[in-house]
């Protein structure tokens, strides 16, 4: 777990550039689905994949952690 926070970590400060967008470019399907309030939708269903996903992986470390006490790995 003492791992996870600085990767974490750097991977937040890597992906600041991928924000970066020019001001007068704009995407025709994402100006109609903010228009119609369906973007909301679209980050709804992204946040509960990425949050299964976290889930998933935490489950997995806990019974990783379980599997490697049982056993006495270091």
């Amino acid at each position: 777990m003492k791992r996870i926070y600085p990767l974490l970590l750097i991977l937040l400060l890597l992906s600041e550039n991928l924000f970066a967008q020019a001001a007068g470019d704009s995407v025709e399907m994402a100006d109609k689905l903010r228009a119609d309030g369906k973007i909301w939708v679209v980050v709804a269903v992204v946040a509960v994949i990425f949050a299964g996903i976290a889930v998933n992986m935490l489950r997995i470390d806990s019974k990783l952690k379980k599997i490697e006490k049982d056993l006495n790995i270091k």
